[in-house]
């Protein structure tokens, strides 16, 4: 039996209680997913679900068992790390994740100082959403990361907090164009954002707050691509949450009255980890590419204060 990856998939089981989205986060169909539970089941001789036609539930045992396997699945993969770098010829890694939307410049911007600091480690970069990342992080799996906020940090270390102001795209206009725009004066108009699933955290913390200006948007478009996002804002029934990015033809992107939006960002890694001089300088090197490519500004204290940012490379976050 593949103890290991029966074990990936009890975990992933119990933490979305639900066959279906967890096969699709394993990338597998669910039928052969709950064979391999039902193999590990007769392995360690208890249930560890209970299954309904409407609801999954961890057992006592299930739930005796889970931290268990999240802690031999951290050493596993502490060992396949291990097993990589001897492939390697012993040259070290650094595993590092990053959310989607940073932009080609600010990648390029990381791998270069990085490389600067550290000629003798490989970067191994993986675009991941935020919650993944933490996990991963606080299992082992990755030793650095760039997460959005608000998110479960509580196994972790971050580095200092960034933000980066958020305005909106629009349709340009016929007429006047204002300077900055209010949240209410977006009432009726669709919203295109980034997927829910790349930082929950964020995405609700923006709607809450649109919502409490005025803007309660008819309509939630989620979107990855900034093409797409371009051509909704283009047919004039919809606008997008951004951070600043240049004009172009038919679209004007304006900063928000009284910035109520920001996209919190920072760097984590593993608070249980041992003080590690590489994972100091990938931090170092992210917080920099961060605010020269991306205008992030430290968030000392709130509010954030308008600054002049280098224009992003996509729409959204």
């Amino acid at each position: 039996m593949n103890l290991v990856g029966h074990l990936r998939c009890f975990v992933v089981v119990a933490e979305e209680l639900h066959f279906g989205h967890a096969a699709d986060r394993l990338g597998m169909a669910q039928p052969p997913l709950s064979q391999r539970i039902q193999r590990l089941e007769r392995e360690l001789g208890v249930r560890l679900f209970d299954r309904s036609s409407r609801r999954v539930a961890l057992t006592a045992p299930g739930r005796l068992l889970l931290d268990e396997a999240r802690e031999f699945l951290a050493r596993a993969d502490r060992i396949y790390a291990l097993a990589e770098r001897a492939r390697d010829g012993g040259a070290g890694v650094l595993r590092a994740g990053l959310p989607s939307g940073l932009g080609g410049d600010v990648v390029a911007a990381i791998i270069a100082a990085f490389r600067e600091h550290r000629p003798d480690l490989r970067l191994d970069l993986r675009e991941l959403p935020t919650d993944e990342q933490a996990r991963a992080l606080a299992d082992g799996v990755l030793d650095a990361g760039v997460l959005r906020h608000p998110c479960d940090t509580r196994e972790l270390a971050l580095g200092p907090m960034l933000g980066q102001p958020v305005g909106v795209l629009l349709p340009r206009p016929a007429g006047e164009d204002p300077e900055e725009v209010r949240l209410a004066d977006l009432a009726g108009r669709e919203l295109v954002i980034f997927p829910r699933d790349e930082a929950p955290g964020t995405y609700d913390e923006l709607l809450v707050i649109c919502r409490r200006h005025g803007y309660d948007p008819p309509a939630v478009h989620e979107t990855a691509n900034p093409q797409f996002a371009l051509g909704l804002v283009l047919a004039g029934t919809a606008v997008a949450l951004a951070p600043r990015t240049g004009d172009t033809a038919g679209v004007v992107w304006r900063p928000l009255a009284g910035e109520p939006l920001a996209w919190r960002t920072s760097c984590a890694w593993r608070q249980a980890a041992e003080p590690d001089p590489a994972i100091a300088d990938f931090v170092s090197a992210a917080a920099a590419a961060l605010r020269r490519e991306a205008g992030m500004v430290p968030l000392d204290r709130p509010p954030v204060r308008r600054v002049p940012p280098r224009p992003a490379a996509g729409f959204l976050a």
